[in-house]
């Protein structure tokens, strides 16, 4: 398997306004080229960390909608709850290996 994950961190004590808004967003990315789906996880050891992690085909793909006009919007209902104590809030990883 190849493509790229991405991960965007967020933290809050509000649980069912992140869940709410992951499946706003959510809804909002379906059907975008490229996009293979999406998970929101919880973090065990800090209940108020989350992360929603992103799988792509390509980077180039990802790349394509980060640029372009509809991204900032169907990313906005997560966007309060970012966690603003990262120096940078997101990681974009390619798949190397996989079983």
């Amino acid at each position: 398997m190849t493509g790229v994950r991405v991960l965007l961190y967020h933290t809050t004590d509000d649980v069912a306004g992140i869940e709410a808004a992951y499946h706003r967003a959510s809804e909002h990315l379906a059907g975008v080229p490229g996009l293979l789906g999406n998970e929101l996880l919880r973090s065990i050891p800090d209940p108020r960390g989350f992360v929603v992690l992103s799988s792509w085909r390509a980077v180039a793909d990802f790349e394509a909608w980060e640029r372009g006009p509809d991204h900032k919007r169907q990313t906005a209902p997560l966007r309060p709850f970012r966690d603003t104590t990262m120096s940078r809030p997101f990681g974009i990883y390619r798949v190397t290996a996989t079983y």
